[in-house]
């Protein structure tokens, strides 16, 4: 409290015609940065990484994206267009038994587009074993929707069983008070929404010097 973070010096009537854009600005930027920041001293010392997600305010995704690494959080993926993300609807869409179906369209994906990663969304772990036994390849993480820490630790122990090389992201209903122990059940990586989508803004004033 009371630091500068800037000093600047102009026209007046264009430093006050910019001065509340700014604010906003920086306000909702360190908010993101400072929150993601007590996620990430929350797991100190622990292997997983704390992730922004895809719920960012439209316009300003580059921005707090750019807020969350600030923070020393890291990147899920940036939009539709670096990686591939199957979730719940995309699975109701391919029936009851979506395995071999998944599998084929992933396929078909890597075959067609240069990705950064596929990650597919599992909520129980009867669809966690089935991403895990895909050919080798095809699944770079898996997003565990909404578990509990026992369900979480069951997921790490199948993972080693099953395919070593992925990786596992918690994801859903991670507050401060949980993210330590979602962290040692062992999962990769923790992806946490209200970064981005509940950072209470930091209070960042403009006091002008007397002439």
């Amino acid at each position: 409290a009371g630091e500068t973070i800037a000093r600047m010096d102009g026209s007046i009537a264009v430093i006050l015609a910019a001065e509340r854009t700014v604010l906003n600005l920086l306000g909702r930027l360190s908010g993101i940065a400072t929150l993601t920041r007590r996620f990430v001293d929350a797991v100190a010392g622990e292997t997983a990484v704390v992730c922004g997600t895809r719920k960012t305010t439209p316009g300003w995704r580059g921005l707090e994206k750019y807020a969350v690494r600030c923070g020393g959080g890291t990147l899920h993926r940036i939009g539709l267009y670096d990686a591939a993300l199957y979730k719940d609807n995309h699975l109701a869409r391919l029936g009851p038994n979506p395995g071999p179906a998944l599998a084929a369209a992933i396929a078909s994906v890597r075959r067609e587009h240069p990705l950064r990663f596929v990650q597919v969304e599992a909520d129980t772990l009867d669809q966690v074993r089935t991403i895990l036994q895909f050919e080798p390849g095809l699944v770079d993480l898996v997003l565990l929707d909404n578990m509990a820490d026992a369900e979480l630790s069951a997921s790490v122990a199948l993972r080693a069983e099953l395919a070593p090389t992925i990786l596992l992201e918690a994801s859903g209903g991670v507050t401060l008070a949980r993210v330590r122990a979602v962290a040692a059940t062992g999962v990769d990586r923790i992806s946490v929404g209200a970064v981005t989508h509940s950072a209470p803004a930091l209070d960042i004033g403009l006091d002008l010097e007397p002439a």
